[in-house]
């Protein structure tokens, strides 16, 4: 009898558009999970909303971060890949689990922090609160492991101590999640900042690198990405920018550190940008043909997004019964 697979849940919004770091930092390391565990790959649109959303663009967005999963080589065959607004459960557990959450532990949520100071007075309850919904995502699912960048432990940290609370106050019911730091990810940086992780709501558009960036402009970005004085190639810490660039192209060539510095020895940056650039393009060229044909065809998408929502809905459900019935609730 086969042993039982691991589970694995990850998910990324459909605000903004996807970058080199999402690809890189997620994409690139799920389609490697998807042998060897039982992976659950949600778009979290529910999450989204916590910025007001322009309707019409969330359904486009929803959609074409679908595709990309697909295009990026996840199989829908071997992965259940759904919309999280489809599956109810997920609404419906985080309002329980908030009755087993702390308000001062949401406070000191570092992504709160940090959101509260740009929206000040304005700030929703659902940017509060939505460490609880990314708990009952993955809970719900009994995930033993969720791949995470050192940025977002403090998210599974809560959803280690939610699970516990609650394993304790009844009897066991939720898998305590471990993280998933993938062996060969990249934490990808700004290129005009290259202190600041590269991010789709970066205020800079030549800092980040979109997935569906044509080549001329990823080309132009990676030309114009900061550097230095110092003319070396070299991996420090003190030529974050270099170091950057260095990063992109070792997860995308394979080429180690200490090889790059012997082949641009003595060499300046010119060389060097202009094949990172082109490393990006030979990697992201062949993913934006696959999502324009996925994208043409939406009765596929829907058809996905359908048999994802199926099967996630049974799966989340068994777990939501049990949640409900250790709590008290009358069962219909």
């Amino acid at each position: 009898m086969d042993e039982k697979k691991k589970v694995i849940f990850s998910g990324i919004q459909p605000s903004g558009e996807l970058t080199l770091g999402n690809y890189l930092g997620a994409l690139k390391n799920w389609v490697k999970l998807q042998e060897e565990y039982d992976c659950y790959f949600c778009i979290v649109d529910l999450h989204a909303i916590t910025v007001r959303q322009e309707p019409k663009v969330l359904r486009q967005k929803t959609l074409e971060v679908m595709a990309l999963y697909i295009a990026a080589g996840i199989e829908p065959e071997k992965n259940t890949i759904f919309i999280q607004s489809h599956v109810s459960a997920h609404s419906e557990a985080a309002w329980l689990l908030n009755c087993y959450t702390y308000m001062g532990e949401l406070g000191r949520m570092t992504q709160f922090k940090e959101k509260s100071k740009k929206y000040g007075d304005n700030i929703g309850a659902g940017l509060f609160d939505y460490p609880v919904l990314m708990a009952s995502d993955i809970l719900l699912y009994g995930a033993d492991l969720v791949p995470v960048g050192s940025d977002q432990k403090q998210h599974l940290e809560i959803t280690r101590d939610i699970a516990e609370r609650f394993n304790n106050a009844y009897s066991p019911t939720f898998t305590v999640p471990e993280p998933y730091i993938a062996e060969s990810g990249a934490r990808v940086m700004d290129l005009q900042e290259p202190t600041k992780k590269m991010s789709k709501s970066g205020d800079n558009p030549n800092g980040n690198i979109l997935i569906l960036d044509p080549p001329e402009v990823i080309r132009k970005k990676i030309n114009r990405a900061v550097t230095d004085s110092v003319g070396i190639v070299r991996f420090t810490d003190e030529q974050p920018g270099v170091k950057n660039l260095m990063t992109i192209l070792r997860v995308l060539t394979g080429l180690s550190y200490e090889d790059m510095e012997k082949k641009y020895e003595g060499k300046g940056y010119a060389q060097f940008k202009k094949d990172v650039a082109e490393a990006i393009v030979e990697e992201l060229l062949p993913i934006q043909d696959k999502v324009k044909i996925i994208l043409a065809d939406k009765k596929y998408l829907e058809e996905i997004y359908k048999k994802g929502a199926e099967k996630a809905t049974y799966v989340s459900n068994k777990m939501l019964r049990k949640m409900q019935k250790k709590i008290g609730f009358i069962p219909v």
